[in-house]
């Protein structure tokens, strides 16, 4: 695994996936308020070190004051719907506030293992789907969640009846009665879907 020198003793990991954004500060000694993008938010306990990229736009006056590119978290822990969490270098409110808006992105190795049939999204997003008869449906696209189970989203480009490229999309939910089998080795799932659907 390779990765890129920020400055001299901070390397951003090549592997490093996007699980939060800070939202606001916490408490008066430099706390910070994580939003997590997952429901089970374990990649973000998962490592010590989180890396940040500053937001797109930064106004006002914080916006010429030099952000830090990793946090090295001391406590973390869920409290709602945000993670509360100390962390060294951040004397201060007014130093947490600083880091609004900030995306926190965490190693994909260090996320935790997971059991068998389960896989997180990261890994399925791009990966090829196709039928039992071995007909390509497309790629993963990403996911849905609609609270019973996931539902991926499969588009795959076409060309309509006029020449114009088109993108098709399937909605196939992740669930075994569709889903015969995913090899993150060879980048595939296949399911029981028609082309028709």
């Amino acid at each position: 695994m390779s990765s890129s020198v920020l400055d001299d003793e901070v390397v951003w990991p090549e592997d490093a996936i996007e699980v939060g954004r800070i939202v606001d500060a916490w408490g008066i000694k430099g706390g910070i308020k994580v939003l997590p993008f997952s429901s089970d938010p374990q990649a973000l306990f998962s490592s010590r070190r989180w890396f940040l990229r500053p937001p797109e736009k930064q106004t006002g006056p914080k916006a010429a004051a030099p952000l830090p590119t990793v946090l090295r978290v001391t406590s973390a822990r869920e409290q709602g719907d945000v993670i509360v969490a100390t962390v060294q270098d951040v004397p201060d409110r007014n130093a947490a506030e600083a880091l609004r808006g900030c995306g926190v992105f965490v190693p994909r190795a260090s996320f935790p293992s997971t059991d068998a049939g389960e896989y997180y999204w990261i890994d399925l997003i791009g990966l090829a789907v196709v039928n039992r008869e071995g007909q390509a449906l497309g790629s993963v696209a990403d996911l849905l969640d609609t609270g019973a189970h996931s539902v991926l989203r499969v588009t795959q480009a076409e060309v309509d009846g006029d020449g114009r490229s088109i993108e098709r999309e399937r909605l196939i939910p992740f669930v075994a009665a569709y889903i015969d089998e995913v090899s993150l080795a060879e980048r595939r799932i296949t399911v029981d879907w028609g082309l028709d659907f």
